[in-house]
């Protein structure tokens, strides 16, 4: 296979169900549901007329807000599903990772329930055998590998799961919302082991509301939303839309909801403003400037990303407090600035995203997005050097609780 070769053809798809609206036990009872003209069913269509195409070494996502269709689609690509109209042609050995721990038995041993697994993927005793030892060292539960499985706690079941979906050795990996498996520690290894496959040739489909995934791994990706393909893009046009629609079923306090173009808050930015390759002797500035277009309180936070590792971190607190109490940064309309110095003398040589949301308070103290930053409206810095004490980040580049 080539780079430029469909591996997975979808054209006109249409995927509809029939629901169940009434019970009819028996034939008498169907034959007067005929006479009267009852169907008995509905008819519910989560799919309408999808075409797209994913070439060798993609790797591809696909977003949208729950009932969208996502999942349909990745079970209609899995060929656990059968078009109503359209076709799915799919080249090569596709491997699903649907549903976490599907066709796992309790009272089989983790090491039975390897193969169990790998033979409903469909491959043969000697490929898993070929594969378990790397399947036993990625789940990292290698002393409980023959004890049976219903004696696992839930993460160790999570772990070999997602460890025989990704080291099964096939040209398409379909992955549905697993990249917040298990504990942190076993999250920065899988999005290590994601970082690996980018360019490798393997092909990956990722179903995911991770905007930040969707933006550091795939290449491509497509926005469905009721059951249709509405962005078909690059993975920053497909965030920033997916993003937006997001807003639009955000309601405010009042129970209005937000403009499609979130005229409640016409711009949301963070700037630097001081140089942004810095060493751990400096401070890093930066201001947070946005327009709010109501008069709503408004707070704000920011998160810390390292660019490399992906890992954010709430750097500071989300809540401003002024004597001792929470209150809201803004309550009136009108555009604002605010002002943060970062000191940098634990901060280990690394670059870094500073990202923000802007948050709505009602009266009970509840929390809305209405905005937040991605982009261009975010900004970076780098540090140059290494602390002393390591710093935020460990010298292998993990983060300190």
């Amino acid at each position: 296979m080539n780079s430029s070769q469909v591996i997975v053809s979808v054209k006109n798809l249409t995927k509809t169900f029939k629901i169940p609206t009434e019970s009819s036990n028996g034939i008498k009872q169907k034959l007067i549901n005929l006479l009267k003209g009852k169907r008995g069913y509905r008819e519910f269509t989560p799919l309408n007329d999808i075409s797209f195409e994913i070439k060798q070494g993609d790797f591809y996502g696909i977003v949208g807000r729950n009932g969208s269709g996502k999942s349909t689609l990745l079970k209609t690509i899995a060929s656990i599903y059968t078009p109503t109209k359209g076709s799915v042609d799919v080249s090569g050995n596709l491997v699903p990772f649907i549903e976490l721990g599907v066709g796992f038995n309790p009272e089989l041993t983790g090491k039975e329930n390897v193969f169990l697994n790998g033979a409903l993927l469909g491959f043969s005793r000697p490929e898993i055998e070929k594969m378990y030892d790397d399947i036993v060292e990625f789940a990292e539960i290698g002393d409980f590998m023959d004890e049976k499985l219903k004696n696992y706690s839930s993460g160790m079941q999570v772990r070999l799961a997602f460890s025989i979906a990704i080291k099964a050795e096939g040209d398409i990996l379909l992955l549905d919302e697993v990249l917040a498996v298990g504990d942190e520690a076993f999250q920065r290894k899988c999005n290590e082991y994601f970082e690996s496959l980018m360019g490798s040739g393997r092909t990956i489909i990722l179903v995911t509301h991770d905007m930040s995934a969707v933006r550091r791994f795939c290449n491509k990706a497509i926005l469905i939303k009721n059951g249709e393909i509405v962005v078909d893009g690059t993975p920053d046009e497909v965030a920033n839309q997916y993003t937006i629609d997001n807003y639009e079923h955000t309601e405010s306090v009042d129970g209005e909801a937000l403009d499609e173009e979130n005229t409640l808050v016409p711009y949301f930015r963070i700037k630097p403003q001081t140089k942004q390759v810095l060493s751990q002797s400096e401070d890093f500035l930066l201001s947070v400037q946005y327009e709010v277009t109501k008069d709503i309180p408004i707070q704000f936070g920011i998160s810390l990303k390292d660019d490399k590792a992906g890992k954010a971190s709430s750097v500071f607190d989300d809540w401003i407090t002024i004597g001792g109490e929470r209150t809201a940064v803004s309550n009136e309309k009108g555009k604002y600035e605010f002002t943060y110095k970062i000191p940098l003398g634990r901060f280990n040589n690394r670059d870094f995203i500073v990202t923000g949301e802007l948050y709505e308070i009602n009266e009970k103290g509840k929390r809305g997005v209405i905005a937040s930053t991605n982009g261009d409206d975010s900004c970076r810095f780098s540090v140059r050097g290494e602390s002393s004490d390591g710093g935020l980040l460990k010298k292998k580049g993990e983060w300190v609780d």
